[in-house]
């Protein structure tokens, strides 16, 4: 039985408001095998961007385990996790981030160059930009796409360098409905047409019901639903 490529044991996470301190995680367990897409959905407060912090190796935990594709955050050095955020973990977030005066192609290629990739884009990657409909934009400025268009361009630069995890923090919280049924659709695509492994967070339970395996975060704990 292989490894999960996310696995988390008793991970807690303590913040110092004042004179308070903040349990935002308590006891946190959870084991993503690769190839899934697992949706964490909570109301706010609940501690899940506080978790996808933790995953991304933005953010510390206060004790616990964390093992990201066999490494060890808790081991790791300022370095380490920068090289895990370059080539093993990337983040779609709800805001495109797209830097406006370049191109579509261009917002894509950028993150090639900051993880030195060499060589033309590859085959596997062209057939990704086809999936997400955007393979006839790339000389196009983000300002002539929809939101929607925007988001999937989004979606295309996280994985342009095949990490073995996406990282989704509200990826539809700015877009309508029709526009937010059609990126996860795609995300769900990507999942099962290349494997990739998707963890989502989310608040809205029409979102989380586009992932295999939803999970409910409450209180900084994780319910199986």
């Amino acid at each position: 039985m292989t490894e999960p490529i996310i696995g988390i044991r008793e991970l807690r996470k303590t913040f110092r408001s004042g004179d308070v301190d903040v349990h935002a995680l308590r006891g946190v367990d959870l084991a993503v095998e690769r190839g899934e897409f697992l949706a964490i959905a909570g109301p706010s407060g609940s501690g899940k961007s506080t978790l996808f912090h933790i995953l991304g190796g933005l953010t510390p935990p206060t004790s616990g385990t964390v093992l990201i594709d066999g490494q060890d955050l808790m081991k790791l050095s300022d370095s380490g996790r920068t090289n895990l955020r370059k080539k093993t973990v990337s983040f779609v977030f709800q805001k495109y981030n797209l830097l406006p005066t370049l191109t579509v192609g261009d917002n894509i290629e950028i993150a090639r160059d900051i993880a030195h990739a060499k060589g033309p884009i590859d085959a596997q990657f062209r057939d990704v930009l086809e999936i997400l409909g955007i393979h006839r934009k790339l000389d196009r400025k983000p300002r002539q796409l929809s939101g929607g268009e925007q988001q999937r361009v989004a979606i295309a630069r996280a994985i342009v360098n095949h990490p073995a995890i996406l990282l989704a923090d509200e990826p539809t919280g700015n877009l309508d409905t029709e526009n937010s049924s059609l990126v996860l659709d795609l995300m769900r695509s990507l999942n099962e047409r290349i494997g990739q492994t998707i963890l989502m967070i989310t608040h809205n339970p029409e979102a989380a019901a586009f992932a295999h395996r939803i999970v409910q975060m409450r209180d900084g704990q994780l319910h199986a639903v």
